[in-house]
């Protein structure tokens, strides 16, 4: 009457890796909630190292959900760096011009930089320009004046400058001029003009933007 016994003892336990059939990513990839994780392994190129047979993961697997939960302005998120961010909304189109006027674009589009850039808007460049009685051609000319301009609007540090960052003092600029962030948390130029930030923390692979509805002007 042992037999019975024995012939229960030598079922495995039905977790034993023994009854496993697929490695981590298929077994992430055979299920539709991890849709978002398996694209991420895939575009990170992790799959080859995941679905190495020899090894023992252990996988901790954030569900679609969990991704869509996670804070957007974290950095592995963004796909674009801060010059196509801006190519990717049409109120910066003026702005992006500018760049490419000044010659600015190969600087912006490096991968290993951490930028903060505060982007004026189209309307914010209008505004400047009746402000300086100056024609979009004419700026777009001066390409002294324009680098200067849109260097005020950069800021490069060890790591780019979100909101939460953004401390009441002085800020060195890309163009070696002082931008201040006042006590209100808006941006005063050299010349006494008070800019708001209307827009916070849009990721970019290279640093963040942050929109603002008046351009800059250093002294």
């Amino acid at each position: 009457n042992m037999m019975p016994a024995k012939s229960a003892d030598m079922k495995p336990p039905m977790h034993s890796q023994t009854m496993a059939k697929m490695n981590v990513v298929q077994v992430a990839q055979s299920n539709s909630d991890f849709s978002v994780l398996v694209e991420a392994v895939q575009a990170a190129g992790l799959a080859g190292m995941l679905s190495d047979p020899n090894a023992h993961y252990t996988v901790f697997a954030p569900t679609n959900a969990a991704f869509m939960k996670a804070p957007m302005h974290s950095q592995q998120m963004a796909k674009m760096n801060v010059v196509q961010v801006a190519q990717s909304n049409s109120d910066f189109s003026v702005l992006v011009e500018a760049v490419q006027a000044a010659g600015l674009t190969g600087m912006l589009t490096d991968p290993n930089a951490h930028y903060t850039i505060f982007a004026p808007t189209n309307e914010a460049f209008m505004q400047a320009m009746k402000e300086n009685g100056m024609t979009k051609s004419k700026l777009f000319a001066n390409k002294p004046l324009l680098t200067k301009i849109l260097g005020y609007h950069v800021v490069i540090g060890y790591m780019a400058m979100y909101a939460k960052d953004v401390k009441p003092g002085n800020v060195m600029t890309a163009s070696k001029d002082t931008l201040m962030v006042t006590n209100q948390g808006k941006l005063m130029d050299e010349n006494g003009r008070t800019v708001n930030i209307v827009k916070t923390d849009i990721p970019a692979t290279n640093g963040v933007v942050h929109v603002i509805d008046r351009v800059l002007l250093p002294k």
